[in-house]
């Protein structure tokens, strides 16, 4: 028994953002009907690494999900997703503000069909606004957001991440907004629907509270600085002897002066350039130059015995590969093996977060097109195998 069995999603849209949402609140039980056009299919099957042909990231974007195909444009298509959305907790879609309107599935429609039906819509920019018909990728948020003007070497130009940053952070704060509406309907006893509408740049933004509060009150705008920060210092990435990266951080005052401790000078604790946060920020690059220095005389494991005994906090940058390595997230099976139709086992990261009582669970990897088709249509809809034939030949499913 998943905490969030009961819950029924009807999954609309592609790509990585919306459907990463509703994949978040699959793991926990929720029922997620992902629906694709019969023909195009979802472009995310195609997006990355491919390996036979099949799409990798899809099976774990798209896994706890039943797969159908139907086609939203054609009347029979609405007619049928209208009868599914009335059994429906949630929609979730990312069409371009406009476009379900255009197929005859506005709001108003949604709302006769469920009248208590939150709807999640996720768009480049918003469902309203001057930026509202503009698509919208990630990248183009995290442009927009301000996060690539501080990232990347310092003097360098803006860099973009090296992941899908703005689609995942939008997506977790999807989810969580799924929830919170689902809260004031079971909670609070509010029984009309409601839409909920994110964009890719905001939840970004959230993210950048820091610099943006900054700039509001003291007029700094902050720049490149590569590994570095613009609130703590030391924080920085250090080579060791056996040419291995470690991250350091002194985040608080008492964590600083362990790494002080653990470095053998202590009198930097008292000295004025160092003895406080804003001074060191100040002195940033000779305070890197004495802890590079002595990092750079040990192996990386000498660096963690001495960092651990002191109370500092330090760690290697991983490549990808190594986190498979790593006998603490072996332990904690961060990672977890799922048997696949196309690849037979493959390495998936775990459900989040470790719940005492209600842990959720992967059942399965993303489905093939059109999986359940069928299945969902004679459970839900009540559809003859005639019936289904016949969508067939139309080019609705």
């Amino acid at each position: 028994m998943l905490p969030l069995q009961g819950l029924k999603i009807l999954d609309i849209s592609t790509m990585l953002a919306a459907p990463w949402a509703s994949t978040f609140l699959a793991d926990y039980g929720a029922e997620v009907i992902k629906v694709e056009h019969p023909q195009n299919g979802d472009h995310a099957r195609k997006y990355g690494a491919q390996k036979d042909g099949e799409g990798i990231f899809w099976k774990t974007l798209n896994r706890n999900k039943k797969g159908i195909t139907l086609n939203l444009k054609a009347p029979e298509g609405k007619r049928i997703f209208l009868q599914l959305v009335k059994d429906a907790d949630v929609v979730v879609e990312n069409f371009r503000p406009g476009t379900l309107d255009k197929w005859g599935l506005d709001w108003a429609t949604l709302l006769e069909a469920n009248p208590k039906l939150i709807l999640l819509r996720t768009s480049g920019f918003g469902q309203d606004g001057p930026y509202a018909k503009r698509g919208g990728f990630g990248t183009v948020a995290e442009a927009m957001s301000g996060f690539t003007s501080i990232n990347g070497e310092k003097g360098g130009k803006p860099t973009l991440p090296g992941m899908a940053l703005a689609d995942g952070v939008s997506s977790i704060f999807g989810a969580l907004s799924i929830m919170i509406a689902l809260y004031a309907q079971i909670q609070n006893g509010i029984e009309e629907g409601q839409q909920i509408d994110i964009n890719l740049y905001e939840p970004l933004m959230r993210l950048l509270e820091p610099q943006i509060t900054a700039y509001d009150q003291l007029g700094i705008i902050p720049e490149p600085i590569g590994n570095s920060s613009l609130q703590t210092a030391p924080r920085n990435a250090y080579l060791t002897k056996d040419n291995t990266w470690v991250a350091l951080s002194g985040s608080t005052q008492s964590i600083t002066e362990n790494i002080f401790h653990a470095i053998g000078r202590v009198d930097l604790i008292t000295n004025p350039k160092f003895s406080t946060n804003e001074q060191r920020l100040k002195n940033v690059v000779e305070l890197d130059e004495i802890i590079g220095n002595w990092i750079k005389q040990f192996s990386y494991a000498e660096v963690v015995e001495i960092f651990s005994k002191a109370g500092a906090v330090v760690g290697p940058m991983y490549n990808i590969a190594q986190l498979f390595e790593d006998e603490h997230y072996q332990y904690r099976e961060s990672f977890i093996s799922v048997k696949d139709n196309d690849f037979g086992e493959m390495r998936v990261p775990n459900v989040v977060a470790k719940f005492s009582k209600t842990p959720g669970a992967i059942r399965h990897l993303g489905p093939d097109k059109g999986q359940h088709t069928e299945e969902i249509l004679k459970e839900k809809v009540q559809l003859t195998d005639e019936q289904i034939q016949e969508l067939k030949k139309m080019g609705i499913i």
